[in-house]
């Protein structure tokens, strides 16, 4: 495992990083928070906080569809791409998730597995203290994350992706809790080796964080349609927390 605990610091903030990922699903994307601010029944002009924001695609549709969004991530870079899109009802920041809000929000939702990245567990639940105290009364939290036991159980050990001129070769395996990605390529004349780590965090656990904090687990499910988590069978574990 990398020993370099800040692995996401450095990766995300590189252009190789968002030339690997660059097939994302806007559609999709959209879809999911169509479904999203449906069913929380949210109102227009109510405040978002984005947290884990990357260079904004979720904020950008949020503010599109009549709310207050604020984005924010710790990737300099990133932060600011999206700051192109600010107006006066969207604003982005370079922000650690680890370090309290200095707002309160209607929602917070934290997207597209940016959660269970560092070491100690300590510091997801400082995550989860941060969205606790950055929300309102009667504010809601949503945590989008991958559904780890199937994850685990279809994991791809190696796989070539190419963009552009870069072959990235990728290499997973699953150890210390972790579901780990070696990611090397040539590029620009230099051999380059970046890693990813998320941690094996399933429905269970997340309880527990959630219980410790007095948090209340109100409904889970397991895809951007909402449809019900299975363990077995969904991509994606959806927490919606209160």
């Amino acid at each position: 495992m990398n020993s370099d605990k800040n692995w996401f610091k450095y990766w995300f903030d590189t252009p190789y990083y968002h030339l690997l990922y660059d097939k994302r699903d806007f559609k999709e994307a959209q879809l999911f928070m169509t479904n999203l601010v449906d069913y929380l029944a949210l109102k227009k002009g109510d405040h978002i906080l984005d947290l884990a924001c990357g260079k904004g695609r979720h904020a950008i549709y949020l503010n599109r569809l009549g709310f207050n969004v604020t984005g924010v991530d710790l990737s300099e870079n990133s932060i600011k791409k999206a700051k192109k899109h600010t107006n006066d009802s969207l604003s982005f920041n370079v922000h650690d998730m680890r370090e309290p809000f200095d707002s309160t929000y209607d929602a917070i939702f934290n997207l597209f597995t940016s959660f269970g990245y560092f070491d100690d567990d300590k510091d997801d639940l400082k995550v989860l203290k941060n969205i606790k105290a950055g929300l309102k009364p009667n504010g809601i939290a949503v945590i989008d994350y991958l559904n780890v036991k199937k994850a685990v159980a279809n994991i791809v050990g190696k796989e070539v992706q190419k963009r552009d001129t870069i072959d990235f070769n990728i290499n997973r395996h699953v150890a210390h809790n972790f579901i780990n990605k070696e990611i090397r390529f040539h590029a620009d004349g230099t051999d380059f080796t970046f890693s990813e780590h998320v941690k094996c965090i399933d429905l269970s656990t997340f309880n527990s964080y959630i219980n410790s904090l007095d948090l209340k687990l109100v409904t889970t499910f397991g895809d951007y349609n909402l449809n019900p988590f299975n363990e077995a069978t969904s991509d994606r574990l959806i927490l919606i927390i209160k």
